[in-house]
């Protein structure tokens, strides 16, 4: 069962008072499992657990790992934490399926379990993750009206076998169908790296084939740089609200487009709804999914809203919805240093 949240997300009152409560205590140790380095996005997720551990005065302890690896290494990951008799882990999957037993087996350890950004298939876990089909959907629509409802679009998908691109495929291939004369010029799995993604897109355009726009699963800034560089046709790009995106909607001349939120700081929302259920408030629904705005410079409305979130002082990978409002109670200058517990 799902439950939907817009900014006034249910339960975070009483969360944040629990939190208040025992914020001195500092009894808990959190287990953080992630499979990717090197990608922005994911360096502010951990960032954001950090943040919320310290912020929560709740957590003694972090034990993270934080490496690049497969849905195997994950698990073997998982299992560690199991060992290490933490009080629940974090996750952000690698793929369903690959690491379900090691979450069946944390839960009968007694461990909680919170899977953030994407969703995963062991039923003892809890999931709070950016609505990831909603995503797809919001920014594919706008990218096919910009495009006059008809044309050829270059379709950059995130990682094969991920549940968060998975859910995506179904928003992008939902808002597809209800533009019969758009065509997908080419899809690509950029695995959600930069350079990959680069490459990718410059290969593309070396063919010459023509395209009336770009859908990217969040690697976006280095696609309007390919554009700018290569001196090729600025066609509506949709990304992500990472900062350097956000800017470029800004101040790239010619380029228009929309940028979806994502926030990476879905990380400590997990952190949060964890110790939520350590301190004996589980949920009523085991999902929780945060609902995506779409920011566009196509009209003066959305121009002024990019203004007013634009922040180049944060990383361009970063996105620049640092806090999720009920659910994280961080400072942007804790995110920033991304100290936890004991740092």
């Amino acid at each position: 069962m799902k439950r939907y949240l817009t900014a006034s997300l249910l339960a975070g009152a009483a969360l944040l008072a629990t939190v208040g409560v025992s914020a001195a205590a500092g009894k808990y140790t959190i287990g953080i499992s992630n499979t990717v380095q090197g990608n922005g996005w994911r360096e502010e997720m951990i960032c954001a657990m950090k943040a919320q551990a310290l912020a929560s005065g709740e957590v003694a302890k972090l034990n993270i790992a934080h490496r690049n690896t497969d849905a195997a290494g994950q698990l073997e990951d998982i299992r560690n934490l199991i060992s290490a008799k933490v009080d629940a882990i974090v996750v952000n999957p690698a793929d369903p399926a690959g690491i379900k037993a090691g979450l069946e087996e944390a839960t009968k350890a007694g461990i909680v379990v919170v899977a953030v950004d994407q969703a995963v298939t062991e039923p003892s876990a809890y999931i709070i993750s950016n609505n990831q089909e909603q995503y797809a959907y919001l920014g594919a629509k706008w990218l096919f009206q910009q495009m006059g409802g008809k044309g050829e679009v270059f379709y950059m998908r995130g990682a094969a076998g991920a549940s968060a691109d998975s859910d995506r495929d179904k928003g992008f291939k939902k808002a597809l169908a209800e533009f019969p004369d758009v065509k997908v010029a080419q899809e690509v799995f950029t695995g959600w790296q930069q350079d990959q993604a680069k490459q990718q897109i410059l290969s593309f355009l070396a063919t010459g084939t023509p395209i009336n726009g770009i859908w990217t699963s969040g690697i976006d800034n280095v696609i309007v740089d390919a554009l700018v560089e290569q001196q090729a046709p600025m066609v509506p790009v949709v990304g992500a609200d990472n900062a350097g995106f956000v800017g470029q909607l800004s101040s790239v001349k010619g380029l228009v487009g929309a940028a979806v939120t994502n926030p990476g700081s879905i990380g400590g929302a997990g952190v949060t709804l964890a110790l939520q259920i350590l301190d004996g408030k589980k949920p009523a629904q085991q999902t929780v999914l945060v609902e995506p705005q779409l920011w566009e410079n196509a009209t003066d409305e959305g121009k002024a809203k990019l203004k007013s979130v634009v922040d180049p002082s944060l990383s361009p990978e970063w996105p620049v919805s640092i806090s999720i409002p009920d659910w994280t109670t961080y400072t942007k200058e804790q995110i920033v240093a991304c100290k936890g517990p004991g740092e």
